[in-house]
C-alpha cells in the first residue's frame, strides 16, 4: 500500500449526506482502502475504491484530478440515525453510557444487583427478627423456625429451577424468582402476626430466591469463556455479599425510624424496580449470549410449550448419569458443608454480637458487615487468583480444589480459635471470625464454578441438585442452632461445632473426589 498524502490538488470531499445510495465518483481502477468521515465512532464509515499508482516518480499525466470521478464509496455500517446538522455541527451522542458495553458484561451486571436485592431481601428478617420476636413475644426456637422457613421454599425450589433454567431460558427464570420474592417480602408486615400467614411469605422468598442460582449459573455457563468464568461467577455471587453489607446497614437505621415493617416495605419494592427495569432492558438492548462463545450458544426456541414437551424435556435430563459421578457426589456434600457454616452465620450472627458483645441493634448490624464486606475484598483477589492459574495451564480441577479448600479450612480454624476460651478480647474474636467467613468466599471460585466446568447444557440442573442440598443446612441448621441455645446457653455447641466438623469433613471428601473434567452425561453434552 503506497503512502498518500493529500495535497490541495488531489484532496477530495464528500458531501454529507445521510441518502442510502453510495456515491459514485470516477477514478482510476486500483485500490484506496478506507476513508472515515469524522473521528467518532459514531459517525458513518466508507470503503473508498480508486486507483493510485505506486510508483516512484508519477507522471503529470498520472496525477489524480482534482474532481475525482468513478469513485466507488460503499458504505460499511451505519449505527445510529444521524442527521445532516448532527455531520454538520459534529455532536457527539453517546447516550446511554452503557451503549457501547460488550453484551456478556451488561448481563452479567444486571445479575449481580438481582443477587443484591436478593440477599437485602434475605438478611432484612435476620435484624428485624430482634424487635419483631420483643413485640411478639418470640423466643429463640420460634425465632429460628421463622427464619428457616425461608429455607423451606428455598430448597423446594433448586431442582425446579434448575430444568426450567435449561428449557425456558435462565433470564425468564431469573426475572419471574426476583418478582415472587419481591412481591412475597413486600406483604411480610401484613402477615407477621398470622404466623402460618407468615411462614408462607417467607417460603415464597426462599422460592423466588432459590430458581436464581440455577438461572445465573445458566447464563453463565453458556455466554461466558472459560478463561473468565472465575470473574464472572464472582461478580454475580459476589452480589449476594453487597447485598449482604447494604442490608444490614440500612435495616437498622430503616427501623429505628420506620419501624420494622419499613425494610420489608422498601426492600420488595427495589426488587419490583429491577423487574420493570429489566424488561425495558431487555425491549431496548437484548442480551446476546453468543456475543463472545459461537461455541456455546444458546438458543432457547420461543414456541408454546405443552405438558407433553415438557415431560419430555424432563426425561430429557441425564438424572441417573448424573448420581454415578462421583464427582457430583463430593459436590453435593462439598455443598452441604457449606452452607451450614454459612447460613447458621447468616442468621444468628447479629444475634451473636448483640449478646456477646452487648451491642445495641445498631451497633451488632454494624459488625455483622464486617464477614461479608472482607468477603468483597477476597472474592475479587479470588477469582483473579483462579483464572490466571487456569491462563498459565494449571489443570482446571486442581485450581478448583485449591480453592475450595481454602474455603473450608479458612473458617474451621478461625471458628475453632473464636471457641476456645484463650481469653481473646471480643473485639479479637469479631476480627478471627471476620477473617475466616470472608475467606470462605474462595468457594465462589472452587465448588461454584465446578458446575459449568462439568457441563455447559447441565450446569443449570446440577446447581439445582448440589444446591437443593445446600439448602437443608438452611432448614435444619438455623433452627438447630436456636434450640442449641436454648438448651446448652452455649454459641460455642450450638453455632462454632456443627460447622467446624462439616468444613472439614467436605475438605476431605472435596480433595477425594471432585473434579472439573467435561463429563459425557449424556450424548447431547
Amino acid at each position: 500500500m503506497a503512502n498518500l498524502s493529500l495535497k490541495s490538488d488531489n484532496f477530495c470531499t464528500l458531501s454529507p449526506t445521510t441518502s442510502s445510495h453510495p456515491s459514485i465518483f470516477s477514478c482510476n481502477s486500483r485500490k484506496f482502502h478506507f476513508l472515515r468521515l469524522l473521528p467518532h465512532e459514531r459517525c458513518l464509515q466508507y470503503r473508498v475504491s480508486c486507483g493510485i499508482k505506486e510508483k516512484e516518480n508519477v507522471k503529470e499525466s498520472e496525477i489524480v484530478p482534482k474532481v475525482l470521478t468513478g469513485l466507488r464509496v460503499d458504505e460499511l455500517k451505519q449505527k445510529s440515525s444521524i442527521t445532516e446538522t448532527e455531520l454538520r455541527n459534529g455532536f457527539d451522542w453517546n447516550w446511554p453510557p452503557w451503549r457501547n458495553i460488550p453484551e456478556r458484561y451488561k448481563l452479567i451486571g444486571t445479575t449481580s444487583l438481582a443477587f443484591v436485592i436478593c440477599n437485602m431481601d434475605k438478611v432484612n428478617l435476620s435484624v428485624a427478627i430482634i424487635p419483631m420476636s420483643h413485640q411478639f413475644g418470640w423466643n429463640a426456637s420460634v425465632a429460628g423456625l421463622v427464619q428457616s422457613s425461608f429455607f423451606w421454599g428455598y430448597a423446594l425450589s433448586q431442582l425446579p429451577g434448575g430444568w426450567l433454567a435449561k428449557t425456558f431460558g435462565g433470564r425468564k427464570v431469573l426475572e419471574m424468582g426476583v418478582l415472587t420474592w419481591s412481591l412475597a417480602t413486600a406483604i411480610v408486615p401484613f402477615l407477621a402476626g398470622f404466623m402460618p400467614g407468615l411462614i408462607l411469605t417467607r417460603i415464597l422468598v426462599g422460592i423466588g430466591e432459590g430458581v436464581s442460582p440455577s438461572a445465573a449459573t445458566d447464563l453463565i455457563a453458556r455466554s461466558i469463556p472459560l478463561e473468565e468464568r472465575s470473574r464472572a461467577v464472582a461478580i454475580v455471587f459476589g452480589g449476594l455479599s453487597f447485598g449482604s453489607v447494604t442490608g444490614l446497614l440500612l435495616a437498622p437505621p430503616l427501623i429505628q425510624n420506620l419501624g420494622w415493617e419499613s425494610v420489608f416495605y422498601i426492600f420488595g419494592l427495589l426488587g419490583i424496580g429491577w423487574f420493570l427495569g429489566f424488561q425495558f432492558l431487555k425491549d431496548g438492548q437484548a442480551f446476546s449470549t453468543t456475543e463472545s462463545m459461537p461455541s456455546s450458544q444458546s438458543v432457547y426456541e420461543e414456541k408454546p410449550w405443552t405438558l407433553v414437551d415438557l415431560g419430555g424435556s424432563l426425561k430429557e435430563v441425564p438424572w441417573k448419569a448424573f448420581f454415578q459421578s462421583r464427582a457430583v457426589w463430593a459436590m453435593i456434600y462439598a455443598h452441604f458443608c457449606g452452607s451450614w457454616g454459612h447460613y447458621t452465620c447468616l442468621s444468628w450472627i447479629p444475634t451473636y454480637f448483640s449478646e456477646e458483645l452487648s451491642l445495641n441493634l445498631t451497633e451488632a448490624a454494624w459488625v455483622s458487615i464486617l464477614p461479608p464486606l472482607a468477603s468483597l475484598f477476597v472474592t475479587s483477589i479470588a477469582s483473579q487468583f483462579a483464572d490466571n492459574l487456569i491462563a498459565n495451564g494449571v489443570e482446571t480441577t486442581t485450581v478448583r480444589k485449591i480453592c475450595q479448600t481454602i474455603a473450608f479450612l479458612s473458617p474451621a480454624v478461625c471458628m475453632t480459635l473464636s471457641s476456645v476460651d484463650l481469653g481473646l478480647p471480643p473485639w479479637e474474636v469479631v476480627g478471627i471470625l471476620t477473617t475466616g467467613l470472608a475467606l470462605s468466599s474462595f468457594a465462589l471460585s472452587g465448588l461454584y464454578c465446578t458446575h459449568q466446568d462439568m457441563s455447559r447444557e447441565y450446569a443449570s440442573v446440577l446447581l439445582g441438585i448440589t444446591n437443593t442440598v445446600g439448602a437443608v443446612p438452611g432448614i435444619i441448621g438455623v433452627a438447630l442452632t436456636g434450640y442449641l441455645l436454648d438448651t446448652t446457653h452455649s454459641w460455642s455447641i450450638s453455632l462454632f461445632a456443627p460447622s467446624i466438623f462439616f468444613y472439614l469433613t467436605g475438605t476431605m471428601v472435596w480433595l477425594a473426589f471432585a473434579s472439573s473434567k467435561p463429563q459425557n452425561f449424556s450424548v447431547k453434552d
